[in-house]
């Protein structure tokens, strides 16, 4: 196959002369795409699911004629192989390997580095997992899309749930991996936390090195310390190591702990994971969703998901159904809107502009940045019994709009502006279970 960025150079020449809707592409034997995810490693207990479940939604959308009738083909890269390794393959699939479409990345510096590349390789390219609030506040994008929350509402939503149910706490501290995503949503939920409620004393910040095997110091300064509310935005192997290891030294027994992306570590912790820990899930993605789990489309994915993996499915899991939704969303509306069989590429971006879809959650919109707008579910941990490991009560469903920054603002400014009355002020639905 030639070169796609020279077919892709020669289209955009083209484009200045001619009607947008001479422009219809020759309808493909498939829909080429590629997605990055973490297929080795720790992080893999995020990457693995978002795969398995991709192809369980790739099939299905197969097997009702795929979009148009054109199938969809999807293939993987590891980012687990390191950041040279991605970015070639990157490279490579889209130049060589006829990839029209990708889907990048779990990692939020993965993110902050394909973004750009995307652009330059002009190739629509929708960020599914990475949390970063910077995409989009730093930089200008044609060809990138978030189908996702950012880190803002998700931080806002944990502290906004922290203070309705634990209101008179009085000291915190904070263990976060030393990276872009461990120093960012820490710097958004401690900012909100100093607008919304002052007195909150921070007691200690500990960043331990990315996939750390041993908490030990960490816990024991915090055994010392014991603060009331210990945050933790890690997320994978290290949320894992680290609240396996706190429980087993009896930290959960007496410091209620924040874990905004817990959710997709529910199954892998067990009973280590005791009752009155607050969870988070990314959005509001959630196994038992109070909203999903009585429809019929939801049981079936679930069932499908369980059948082929043994394992419930966890937010990586509903992030990937969100990009599948905004893929095929966005290719159905752009050969509506122009009354085409295929579109060409600036028709599928001008679709992808204001885009609303539908993954397993409740339904996202992509705003005039790019940026998605996504609700965020939190709760409270509880080990009933009904499974081995802990599930959710006292469930709150926020509204995302009224957690994301504002268009051309930046979040940590406009975090900080906030006061106490913001947390009356953000709609939310509340479920026992």
């Amino acid at each position: 196959m030639k070169h796609l960025f020279v077919k892709r150079a020669v289209a955009a020449t083209l484009a200045a002369a001619l009607p947008m809707a001479a422009f219809a592409a020759d309808k493909p034997e498939s829909l080429k795409i590629g997605m990055t995810a973490f297929l080795t490693g720790p992080a893999s207990v995020f990457g693995v699911p978002a795969r398995d479940a991709t192809e369980i939604l790739v099939e299905n959308i197969n097997a009702d004629g795929g979009i148009n009738g054109v199938p969809i083909e999807v293939s993987f890269i590891d980012e687990g192989a390191g950041a040279e390794s991605l970015t070639s393959e990157y490279r490579r699939m889209v130049e060589s390997g006829g990839a029209e479409v990708m889907l990048a990345s779990i990692s939020s510096g993965n993110c902050q580095t394909l973004a750009p590349l995307a652009e330059d390789l002009q190739v629509p390219n929708l960020m599914w997992d990475c949390g970063t609030q910077r995409i989009f506040e730093e930089n200008d994008y044609k060809y990138v899309f978030r189908t996702q929350a950012n880190a803002t509402p998700e931080m806002l939503a944990s502290v906004i749930y922290l203070l309705k149910t634990k209101p008179d706490f009085k000291t915190i501290a904070v263990v976060n991996q030393d990276y872009a995503w461990g120093r960012d949503s820490w710097d958004i939920f401690s900012t909100a936390l100093k607008a919304m409620k002052p007195d909150v004393e921070v007691v200690a910040e500990f960043f331990p090195k990315f996939g750390s095997p041993d908490f030990s110091t960490e816990i024991s300064r915090l055994q010392a310390l014991s603060p009331d509310v210990i945050l933790s935005t890690s997320w994978g192997g290290d949320l894992d190591t680290f609240v396996q290891q706190a429980s087993q030294r009896g930290l959960l027994n007496s410091s209620t702990f924040v874990l905004p992306l817990a959710e997709s570590s529910l199954e892998r912790l067990g009973s280590a994971l005791t009752d009155g820990h607050i969870v988070g899930a990314r959005g509001d993605h959630y196994f038992l969703h109070p909203e999903r789990r009585d429809d019929a489309d939801f049981q079936a994915f679930m069932k499908q998901y369980e059948e082929k993996t043994g394992e419930v499915s966890v937010y990586p899991v509903f992030h990937a159904s969100q990009a599948i939704a905004a893929l095929k969303t966005a290719y159905e509306k752009a050969i509506a809107d122009n009354g085409v069989d295929w579109p060409s590429e600036e028709q599928l971006l001008a679709a992808l502009e204001g885009l609303e879809f539908q993954g397993l959650g409740r339904p996202v919109t992509l705003r005039e940045d790019h940026q998605g707008v996504e609700a965020q579910l939190m709760g409270t941990s509880v080990q009933t019994g009904d499974y081995d490991f802990a599930t959710l009560e006292n469930i709150m469903i926020f509204d995302g709009a009224e957690l994301t920054t504002p268009v051309g603002e930046i979040s940590t400014e406009w975090v900080g502006s906030l006061d106490a009355g913001f947390i009356d002020s953000v709609s939310v639905d509340t479920y026992e279970n």
